[in-house]
Protein backbone atom coordinates (compact mmCIF):
# COMPACT_ATOMS: atom_id res chain seq x y z
CA UNK A 1 0.00 0.00 0.00
CA UNK A 2 1.41 3.51 -0.91
CA UNK A 3 0.68 6.58 0.82
CA UNK A 4 -0.56 9.22 -0.86
CA UNK A 5 0.07 12.78 0.93
CA UNK A 6 -1.33 15.98 -0.71
CA UNK A 7 0.76 19.60 0.32
CA UNK A 8 -2.21 22.34 0.29
CA UNK A 9 -1.69 25.69 1.43
CA UNK A 10 -2.23 29.45 0.00
CA UNK A 11 0.30 31.03 -2.63
CA UNK A 12 3.65 31.42 -1.64
CA UNK A 13 4.00 29.70 1.88
CA UNK A 14 6.81 27.55 0.91
CA UNK A 15 4.85 24.71 -0.42
CA UNK A 16 6.91 23.88 -3.18
CA UNK A 17 10.43 24.78 -1.85
CA UNK A 18 9.20 22.22 0.81
CA UNK A 19 8.06 19.55 -1.84
CA UNK A 20 11.34 19.82 -3.81
CA UNK A 21 13.39 19.21 -0.28
CA UNK A 22 10.93 15.97 0.96
CA UNK A 23 11.56 15.09 -2.93
CA UNK A 24 15.51 16.03 -3.38
CA UNK A 25 14.15 17.27 -6.78
CA UNK A 26 13.46 20.84 -8.62
CA UNK A 27 10.53 19.77 -10.18
CA UNK A 28 7.80 21.96 -8.47
CA UNK A 29 8.25 25.57 -9.87
CA UNK A 30 9.04 27.76 -6.55
CA UNK A 31 8.62 31.44 -7.81
CA UNK A 32 7.10 34.49 -6.19
CA UNK A 33 3.63 34.87 -7.67
CA UNK A 34 0.39 32.96 -6.95
CA UNK A 35 -0.27 30.29 -9.20
CA UNK A 36 3.10 29.05 -10.04
CA UNK A 37 2.02 25.55 -9.32
CA UNK A 38 -1.04 24.46 -11.75
CA UNK A 39 -0.58 21.18 -12.15
CA UNK A 40 -0.17 19.02 -9.29
CA UNK A 41 3.67 17.78 -8.94
CA UNK A 42 4.28 13.78 -7.59
CA UNK A 43 6.97 12.98 -6.34
CA UNK A 44 7.86 8.94 -4.67
CA UNK A 45 9.81 9.54 -1.51
CA UNK A 46 11.26 6.57 -0.10
CA UNK A 47 10.27 6.12 3.89
CA UNK A 48 13.58 6.38 5.45
CA UNK A 49 14.07 3.02 7.95
CA UNK A 50 17.46 1.78 9.26
CA UNK A 51 15.90 -1.64 10.51
CA UNK A 52 16.23 -2.60 6.82
CA UNK A 53 20.10 -2.07 6.48
CA UNK A 54 20.73 -3.67 9.76
CA UNK A 55 18.31 -6.57 8.30
CA UNK A 56 19.59 -6.86 4.96
CA UNK A 57 22.92 -6.69 6.66
CA UNK A 58 21.81 -10.07 8.31
CA UNK A 59 20.68 -11.86 5.85
CA UNK A 60 23.37 -10.68 2.50
CA UNK A 61 19.86 -9.36 0.96
CA UNK A 62 20.94 -8.66 -3.10
CA UNK A 63 18.85 -6.07 -3.17
CA UNK A 64 16.87 -3.91 -0.35
CA UNK A 65 13.34 -2.38 -1.16
CA UNK A 66 11.81 0.71 1.18
CA UNK A 67 8.21 1.42 1.33
CA UNK A 68 7.40 4.78 -0.29
CA UNK A 69 5.25 7.77 0.18
CA UNK A 70 3.98 9.94 -2.80
CA UNK A 71 4.03 13.35 -2.15
CA UNK A 72 1.41 15.74 -4.47
CA UNK A 73 2.07 19.61 -4.46
CA UNK A 74 -1.41 21.10 -4.93
CA UNK A 75 -1.90 24.60 -6.96
CA UNK A 76 -2.09 27.26 -3.90
CA UNK A 77 -5.60 28.33 -2.67
CA UNK A 78 -7.52 31.71 -2.46
CA UNK A 79 -9.99 33.14 -0.89
CA UNK A 80 -13.32 31.88 -2.98
CA UNK A 81 -11.68 28.54 -4.65
CA UNK A 82 -14.73 27.10 -3.52
CA UNK A 83 -16.84 29.18 -5.62
CA UNK A 84 -14.37 28.34 -8.84
CA UNK A 85 -12.27 31.52 -7.55
CA UNK A 86 -8.23 31.31 -8.41
CA UNK A 87 -7.65 27.75 -9.38
CA UNK A 88 -10.25 26.45 -7.11
CA UNK A 89 -12.28 23.56 -8.84
CA UNK A 90 -9.26 22.25 -9.77
CA UNK A 91 -7.05 22.63 -6.89
CA UNK A 92 -10.35 20.93 -4.59
CA UNK A 93 -10.51 18.00 -7.34
CA UNK A 94 -6.99 17.28 -6.66
CA UNK A 95 -7.20 17.19 -2.67
CA UNK A 96 -10.14 14.25 -3.48
CA UNK A 97 -7.38 11.87 -4.29
CA UNK A 98 -5.11 12.02 -1.46
CA UNK A 99 -4.81 9.83 1.78
CA UNK A 100 -3.55 12.48 4.11
CA UNK A 101 -3.20 16.47 3.87
CA UNK A 102 -0.14 18.22 4.49
CA UNK A 103 -0.78 22.29 4.93
CA UNK A 104 1.90 24.24 5.23
CA UNK A 105 1.68 27.43 7.05
CA UNK A 106 3.49 30.13 6.44
CA UNK A 107 4.99 31.54 9.80
CA UNK A 108 8.48 33.06 8.31
CA UNK A 109 8.84 36.60 7.35
CA UNK A 110 10.67 37.55 4.91
CA UNK A 111 9.43 40.77 2.65
CA UNK A 112 10.81 39.49 -0.61
CA UNK A 113 8.09 36.70 -0.69
CA UNK A 114 4.83 38.37 -1.31
CA UNK A 115 2.45 37.08 1.12
CA UNK A 116 -0.97 36.91 -1.02
CA UNK A 117 -3.04 38.70 2.37
CA UNK A 118 0.20 41.25 2.94
CA UNK A 119 0.37 40.03 6.63
CA UNK A 120 1.92 36.70 7.98
CA UNK A 121 -0.73 35.60 10.29
CA UNK A 122 -1.00 31.68 10.46
CA UNK A 123 -4.32 31.22 12.26
CA UNK A 124 -5.92 33.82 9.85
CA UNK A 125 -4.54 31.33 6.87
CA UNK A 126 -5.55 28.33 8.31
CA UNK A 127 -9.06 29.50 8.74
CA UNK A 128 -9.16 31.22 5.25
CA UNK A 129 -8.07 27.59 3.49
CA UNK A 130 -10.23 25.82 6.07
CA UNK A 131 -13.37 27.31 5.32
CA UNK A 132 -13.17 27.10 1.46
CA UNK A 133 -12.63 23.41 2.20
CA UNK A 134 -15.96 23.64 4.23
CA UNK A 135 -17.81 25.42 1.99
CA UNK A 136 -16.36 22.72 -0.81
CA UNK A 137 -18.29 19.71 1.56
CA UNK A 138 -21.09 21.86 2.49
CA UNK A 139 -22.36 22.09 -1.23
CA UNK A 140 -21.64 18.37 -2.21
CA UNK A 141 -24.00 17.28 1.37
CA UNK A 142 -26.48 20.05 0.29
CA UNK A 143 -26.74 18.16 -3.04
CA UNK A 144 -26.77 14.52 -1.81
CA UNK A 145 -29.15 15.76 0.95
CA UNK A 146 -31.64 17.07 -1.49
CA UNK A 147 -31.77 13.77 -3.80
CA UNK A 148 -32.28 11.56 -0.54
CA UNK A 149 -35.50 13.77 0.61
CA UNK A 150 -36.63 13.29 -2.82
CA UNK A 151 -36.16 9.71 -2.59
CA UNK A 152 -37.69 9.37 0.43
CA UNK A 153 -40.96 11.03 -0.74
CA UNK A 154 -40.68 8.19 -3.48
CA UNK A 155 -40.53 4.00 -4.08
CA UNK A 156 -37.24 3.52 -2.84
CA UNK A 157 -37.50 5.44 0.71
CA UNK A 158 -36.24 2.37 2.26
CA UNK A 159 -32.74 1.90 0.33
CA UNK A 160 -32.15 5.99 1.55
CA UNK A 161 -33.98 6.24 4.35
CA UNK A 162 -30.91 5.65 7.02
CA UNK A 163 -28.44 8.41 5.07
CA UNK A 164 -30.97 11.14 5.87
CA UNK A 165 -30.52 11.61 9.69
CA UNK A 166 -26.59 11.61 9.22
CA UNK A 167 -26.48 13.79 6.43
CA UNK A 168 -28.52 15.95 8.07
CA UNK A 169 -26.51 16.02 11.17
CA UNK A 170 -23.27 16.98 8.84
CA UNK A 171 -24.92 19.58 7.30
CA UNK A 172 -25.34 21.41 10.46
CA UNK A 173 -21.86 20.68 11.62
CA UNK A 174 -20.12 22.02 8.57
CA UNK A 175 -22.81 25.09 8.53
CA UNK A 176 -21.28 25.67 11.98
CA UNK A 177 -17.75 26.25 10.02
CA UNK A 178 -16.23 22.81 11.65
CA UNK A 179 -14.46 19.81 9.54
CA UNK A 180 -16.01 16.44 8.92
CA UNK A 181 -13.15 14.99 10.88
CA UNK A 182 -14.04 16.74 13.81
CA UNK A 183 -18.01 14.99 13.92
CA UNK A 184 -18.41 11.98 16.13
CA UNK A 185 -19.11 8.99 13.17
CA UNK A 186 -19.51 5.32 13.94
CA UNK A 187 -17.72 3.35 11.31
CA UNK A 188 -21.31 2.67 9.84
CA UNK A 189 -21.95 6.13 9.49
CA UNK A 190 -18.69 7.05 8.02
CA UNK A 191 -19.01 4.22 4.80
CA UNK A 192 -22.80 5.96 4.25
CA UNK A 193 -20.51 8.51 3.48
CA UNK A 194 -17.71 7.49 2.18
CA UNK A 195 -18.38 8.07 -1.38
CA UNK A 196 -18.71 11.76 -0.92
CA UNK A 197 -15.34 12.25 -0.60
CA UNK A 198 -15.70 14.91 1.45
CA UNK A 199 -12.02 17.58 2.04
CA UNK A 200 -12.59 17.99 5.54
CA UNK A 201 -12.88 13.83 6.72
CA UNK A 202 -9.31 13.38 5.20
CA UNK A 203 -7.02 13.68 8.22
CA UNK A 204 -4.42 16.55 8.76
CA UNK A 205 -1.00 17.83 9.86
CA UNK A 206 -0.11 21.32 10.06
CA UNK A 207 3.72 22.08 8.52
CA UNK A 208 4.27 25.80 10.27
CA UNK A 209 6.56 26.62 7.51
CA UNK A 210 9.33 28.86 10.33
CA UNK A 211 12.43 31.46 9.77
CA UNK A 212 15.38 28.87 11.06
CA UNK A 213 15.96 26.01 13.16
CA UNK A 214 12.52 25.67 15.45
CA UNK A 215 12.50 27.28 18.22
CA UNK A 216 9.94 26.73 21.49
CA UNK A 217 9.12 30.34 21.75
CA UNK A 218 7.78 30.60 17.48
CA UNK A 219 4.72 27.81 18.08
CA UNK A 220 1.78 28.39 16.71
CA UNK A 221 -1.19 25.96 16.65
CA UNK A 222 -3.83 26.56 14.43
CA UNK A 223 -6.29 23.76 15.05
CA UNK A 224 -6.57 21.80 18.45
CA UNK A 225 -6.04 18.14 18.54
CA UNK A 226 -4.18 18.17 14.97
CA UNK A 227 -0.67 17.67 14.95
CA UNK A 228 1.77 20.26 14.22
CA UNK A 229 4.94 20.35 12.83
CA UNK A 230 7.58 22.72 12.83
CA UNK A 231 9.78 23.06 10.02
CA UNK A 232 12.18 25.59 7.92
CA UNK A 233 11.69 24.64 4.21
CA UNK A 234 14.41 27.23 3.54
CA UNK A 235 16.56 24.81 5.95
CA UNK A 236 15.00 21.45 4.18
CA UNK A 237 15.96 22.98 0.82
CA UNK A 238 19.87 23.58 1.88
CA UNK A 239 19.77 19.97 3.06
CA UNK A 240 18.55 18.59 0.28
CA UNK A 241 21.64 19.27 -1.29
CA UNK A 242 24.19 18.04 0.54
CA UNK A 243 24.53 13.95 0.87
CA UNK A 244 23.50 12.11 3.37
CA UNK A 245 26.57 12.11 5.83
CA UNK A 246 26.98 16.41 5.21
CA UNK A 247 22.96 16.43 5.58
CA UNK A 248 23.70 14.50 9.35
CA UNK A 249 26.57 17.00 9.95
CA UNK A 250 24.61 20.39 9.25
CA UNK A 251 21.78 19.19 11.24
CA UNK A 252 24.35 18.53 14.19
CA UNK A 253 25.23 21.43 14.11
CA UNK A 254 22.68 23.34 14.55
CA UNK A 255 20.96 21.39 17.25
CA UNK A 256 18.50 19.42 15.08
CA UNK A 257 18.27 15.35 15.73
CA UNK A 258 15.15 14.43 12.60
CA UNK A 259 14.81 16.20 9.27
CA UNK A 260 11.39 17.85 8.12
CA UNK A 261 10.93 14.12 6.00
CA UNK A 262 11.27 11.94 8.99
CA UNK A 263 9.08 14.39 11.03
CA UNK A 264 6.29 14.48 8.25
CA UNK A 265 6.68 10.64 7.48
CA UNK A 266 5.79 9.76 11.38
CA UNK A 267 3.16 11.71 11.83
CA UNK A 268 1.66 10.67 8.47
CA UNK A 269 1.81 7.43 9.28
CA UNK A 270 0.28 7.93 12.92
CA UNK A 271 -2.05 10.13 11.54
CA UNK A 272 -3.42 6.93 8.98
CA UNK A 273 -2.80 4.36 11.82
CA UNK A 274 0.20 2.17 9.15
CA UNK A 275 2.42 0.05 10.74
CA UNK A 276 5.65 -1.57 9.09
CA UNK A 277 6.24 -4.89 8.66
CA UNK A 278 9.64 -6.70 7.23
CA UNK A 279 10.28 -9.83 5.08
CA UNK A 280 14.34 -10.98 4.77
CA UNK A 281 16.15 -12.92 3.21
CA UNK A 282 18.95 -13.49 0.43
CA UNK A 283 17.14 -12.44 -2.65
CA UNK A 284 15.86 -8.80 -1.04
CA UNK A 285 15.09 -7.47 2.09
CA UNK A 286 11.59 -5.41 2.28
CA UNK A 287 9.54 -3.30 4.13
CA UNK A 288 5.68 -3.43 3.56
CA UNK A 289 2.93 -0.82 4.66
CA UNK A 290 -0.46 -1.78 6.33
CA UNK A 291 -3.17 -0.52 8.57
CA UNK A 292 -2.69 -1.13 12.48
CA UNK A 293 -4.76 -4.02 13.25
CA UNK A 294 -4.51 -6.06 9.44
CA UNK A 295 -4.31 -9.75 9.76
CA UNK A 296 -1.90 -11.90 8.47
CA UNK A 297 -3.52 -13.10 5.22
CA UNK A 298 -4.40 -9.46 4.21
CA UNK A 299 -0.87 -8.35 4.95
CA UNK A 300 0.22 -11.49 2.94
CA UNK A 301 -2.59 -10.06 -0.08
CA UNK A 302 0.16 -6.77 0.09
CA UNK A 303 2.71 -9.07 -1.47
CA UNK A 304 0.56 -10.13 -3.77
CA UNK A 305 -3.73 -10.60 -3.91
CA UNK A 306 -3.03 -14.52 -4.59
CA UNK A 307 -1.79 -14.91 -1.13
CA UNK A 308 -4.41 -14.30 0.64
CA UNK A 309 -6.61 -17.09 -0.43
CA UNK A 310 -3.36 -19.58 -0.05
CA UNK A 311 -2.60 -18.02 3.05
CA UNK A 312 -1.74 -20.97 5.93
CA UNK A 313 0.62 -19.51 8.33
CA UNK A 314 3.50 -17.66 9.20
CA UNK A 315 6.64 -17.35 10.92
CA UNK A 316 6.80 -14.25 12.71
CA UNK A 317 9.95 -12.58 14.85
CA UNK A 318 10.77 -8.77 16.03
CA UNK A 319 13.35 -7.53 13.89
CA UNK A 320 15.79 -6.74 17.38
CA UNK A 321 15.83 -10.33 17.73
CA UNK A 322 16.25 -10.81 14.17
CA UNK A 323 19.19 -8.73 13.69
CA UNK A 324 20.68 -9.90 17.28
CA UNK A 325 20.15 -13.67 16.66
CA UNK A 326 21.96 -13.73 13.44
CA UNK A 327 18.40 -14.14 10.84
CA UNK A 328 15.98 -16.76 10.88
CA UNK A 329 18.07 -20.02 11.83
CA UNK A 330 19.12 -17.66 15.21
CA UNK A 331 15.54 -17.00 16.27
CA UNK A 332 14.37 -20.12 15.84
CA UNK A 333 17.39 -21.70 17.35
CA UNK A 334 16.60 -19.73 20.18
CA UNK A 335 12.73 -20.01 20.13
CA UNK A 336 12.31 -16.11 19.64
CA UNK A 337 10.09 -17.23 16.32
CA UNK A 338 6.68 -18.13 16.83
CA UNK A 339 3.70 -19.11 13.94
CA UNK A 340 0.50 -17.36 13.77
CA UNK A 341 -2.35 -18.63 11.97
CA UNK A 342 -5.43 -16.41 9.89
CA UNK A 343 -5.66 -14.55 13.68
CA UNK A 344 -2.63 -13.36 13.32
CA UNK A 345 -2.64 -9.20 13.63
CA UNK A 346 0.38 -7.32 12.08
CA UNK A 347 2.71 -5.00 14.37
CA UNK A 348 5.24 -2.64 13.49
CA UNK A 349 8.60 -4.27 13.30
CA UNK A 350 7.53 -7.19 12.74
CA UNK A 351 9.33 -9.86 10.40
CA UNK A 352 7.23 -12.02 8.54
CA UNK A 353 7.64 -15.42 6.70
CA UNK A 354 4.59 -16.10 4.97
CA UNK A 355 3.40 -19.93 4.16
CA UNK A 356 1.19 -20.08 1.43
CA UNK A 357 -0.65 -22.66 -0.45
Amino acid sequence: MSLKIGIVGLPNVGKSTLFNALTRSKQADAQNYPFCTIEPNIGIVEVPDDRLRKLSEVSKSLKTIPTVIEFVDIAGLVKGASQGEGLGNKFLSHIREVDAIVQVVRAFSDENVIHVHNKVDPKNDVSILNLELILADLETVAKRLKTVRQANKGAGAKETADQLPILERLYIHLEGEKPARRLELTSEEREIIHDLHLLTIKPVMYVINVDEAVKESIQTVVEEGAPHIYVSARLEAELADLSPEEAKEYMKSLGITESGLDKIIKTGYKLLDLVTFLTSGEPETRAWTVTQGTKGPEAAGVIHTDFIKGYIKAEVTNWQDFVALGGWTGVKEKGKMRLEGKDYLVTDGDVVYFHIA
